[in-house]
């Protein structure tokens, strides 16, 4: 990884010429564009310089400046904001509706973001995360995320609420590439939602969009989510294609949905979705009414809180207690701080992945396992009783640390 004191060796400051994919970005949202000053816009070209088209990024730090203050494993939580969404979603008789309920929360998280264009920390091998909500009606949600493997990157996540029947894992794999004037996120890996009181159902499947940070040499940066994403259940023979539609350079706007619900086995359209998943998003089915989806200026701010114990109750290796000073750095401003903190982290990760291969030790994730299909899944069965669900899901993921 580069520590920040190799941003000023580079002196090549030229910037390139934008190209029709690769533009200064203009008529942005004010919550997606971050301005550069002076100082952070120098650090970006030094940077950049040294980079080739098409490199992959796994091993380059960015300035911490463009770092959002919480881990990635944390970040994942922002899907589970909105469960009145998703709630009760087993009870509709129509696969179609049950099918839409779960679209609908998968497109509800994307609107929650710092301002700008910030990047979260990625998570050290090890690292993990975990909170528990507590809902208005006495029913509760428990999340669990842990980094199972560096190279290459893979977050693996679990979130259940045995009360309201609802699960949802799945794993990321980020991987980062320089493309000029812009730098892509491509989103491999998917999450996987059951409804647990409809169990014949079986998994409902949705990749993610790729994420381009855009404008990073100069004046103005945009984040846009851009490309193809599906959702499926193969069981119910549903799918959808959603398109996030990057702005075109001489026209469109930023931040559109498009997508369409097909009968899997037909193709035959059942109904088509559009909107901004930065303010309303609307489906409109073959045969029925336009219906809100969700409305970002409406619902937005309606997030479910999220119960985190304080630092000193954490184990060294979760996520805000290990990133604590990083995150205070950030906060306070303190770049040199901050760039400390950070190489104190990753300098202690080297420290670990030596002695684990002189030793010729295996890593074994501590929360979750792969299984014979290569996925992701927790150490844990979820019991049917309800009340022995949350019970046992609570003394697994709050389990004193392995000696």
């Amino acid at each position: 990884m580069m520590s920040l004191g190799i941003f000023g060796q580079a002196n090549n400051n030229k910037k390139p010429r934008p190209s029709v994919d690769d533009k200064i970005p203009e008529d942005t949202e004010p919550d997606d564009t971050s301005i550069l000053d002076e100082q952070e816009g120098s650090i970006i070209s030094s940077l950049i310089s040294q980079l080739r088209v098409g490199m992959d990024l796994h091993r380059v730090t960015f300035p911490t400046f463009v770092l959002e203050p919480r881990s990635m494993l944390e970040r994942i939580t922002d899907f589970m904001s909105h469960p009145d969404l998703i709630f009760g979603a087993e009870d509709c008789p129509e696969a179609e509706e049950r099918f839409i309920r779960v679209l609908q929360y998968y497109l509800a998280g994307w609107h929650i973001k710092p301002k700008g264009v910030k990047k979260p920390y990625n998570p050290i091998l090890g690292e993990f995360f975990r909170c528990r909500y507590d809902y208005p009606d006495g029913s509760k949600g428990f999340y669990i995320a842990e980094q199972v493997s560096h190279h290459p990157p893979v977050s693996a996540f679990y979130y259940i609420s045995p009360a309201n029947k609802l699960c949802i894992l799945g794993e990321l794999k980020p991987k980062a590439k320089f493309l000029g004037n812009s730098v892509s996120t491509t989103m491999e890996g998917e999450n996987r939602v059951l409804l647990m009181g409809r169990p014949e159902d079986g998994e409902y499947v949705i990749s993610m969009p790729n994420m381009y940070a855009r404008g990073i040499l100069w004046g103005k940066m945009v984040l846009e989510l851009g490309d193809t994403c599906t959702a499926r259940n193969d069981r119910l023979g549903l799918s959808a294609e959603m398109q996030f539609k990057t702005k075109g350079y001489f026209s469109g706007t930023y931040n559109q949905i498009a997508g369409k619900v097909k009968k899997t086995a037909t193709n035959a359209d059942l109904g088509e979705i559009t909107g901004k998943w930065s303010g309303v998003m609307e489906y409109k089915p073959v045969k029925g009414e336009k219906r809100v989806l969700f409305d970002v200026v409406k619902d937005g701010n309606k997030i479910a809180p999220k119960y985190v114990p304080p630092e000193d109750e954490q184990e060294p290796n979760e996520s805000r207690r290990l990133w604590a000073k990083l995150t205070q750095a950030i906060l306070l401003k303190d770049m040199d701080a901050a760039t400390d903190a950070k190489t104190e982290v990753e300098e202690s990760q080297r420290e670990s992945r030596r002695q684990r291969e002189e030793s010729r030790e295996e890593y074994i994730p501590r929360f979750f396992s792969r299984n014979k299909e290569g996925r992701w899944v927790p150490k844990f069965t979820v019991p049917t009783d309800t009340v022995a669900a949350e019970k046992g899901v609570q003394e697994w993921i709050w389990a004193p640390r392995p000696q």
